[in-house]
């Protein structure tokens, strides 16, 4: 696979995709935590779990260490302290990436190694399709930005091809979305959900 780098800094829109993320997981009520989720396997709780989890890594590799072994999944968290938690890993990733050097250093990954900017620029994506897996469990589709995701459909293509996935990963081979679709069921489809 061929990574483009991107030569604009992906800070601010990986801010914007944090902020809708994090406007989800604030919105979620203890009695929402057990409903299912377009992510096989996981319900709310184990995916904003994962959000935790996915924010604690992000900060670990921006900072040179190595995640291969890490949880997918944090657990432990009381019911109503996911905004929380999620802040306070969402700032400790914003401290690590601060300094424009990294976003320039090779970061390894456990699926590849990136520039940094292409690394945020990825996750910018993944929080994008995790706010939508959100929402969609949570029933408050219409609350998302609409740019972030046509910003998503049109990355995922690299960093997620059709041809390099399967049923076992995060994301599963694509699914037909309606002709008239908005942009995040038609990206939901593309990932392999089933909206």
């Amino acid at each position: 696979m061929t990574t483009v780098l991107p030569v604009r800094d992906p800070r601010p829109l990986f801010a914007r995709a944090l902020d809708q993320a994090e406007r989800q997981v604030a919105a979620v009520s203890p009695g929402e935590l057990s409903y299912r989720t377009p992510c096989a396997d996981y319900d709310v709780r184990a995916l904003l779990g994962h959000v935790v989890a996915v924010l604690h890594k992000l900060a670990c590799v921006g900072a040179g260490a190595d995640v291969r072994g890490a949880p997918d999944v944090v657990h432990g968290i009381d019911d109503d302290g996911w905004a929380g938690a999620v802040g306070r890993a969402r700032a400790e990733v914003e401290r690590v990436w601060a300094d424009d050097e990294t976003l320039d250093r090779m970061i390894t990954l456990p699926w590849a190694t990136l520039p940094g900017r292409a690394v945020l620029d990825a996750y910018t994506h993944e929080f994008t399709v995790h706010s939508w897996d959100l929402a969609h469990a949570t029933g408050r589709v219409a609350d998302l930005d609409p740019d972030l995701a046509a910003r998503a459909l049109e990355a995922f293509p690299e960093f997620a091809p059709p041809e390099a996935r399967s049923d076992e990963g995060g994301f599963g081979p694509v699914v037909p979305a309606p002709v008239d679709a908005d942009v995040y069921t038609r990206l939901a489809a593309y990932l392999g959900r089933r909206p």
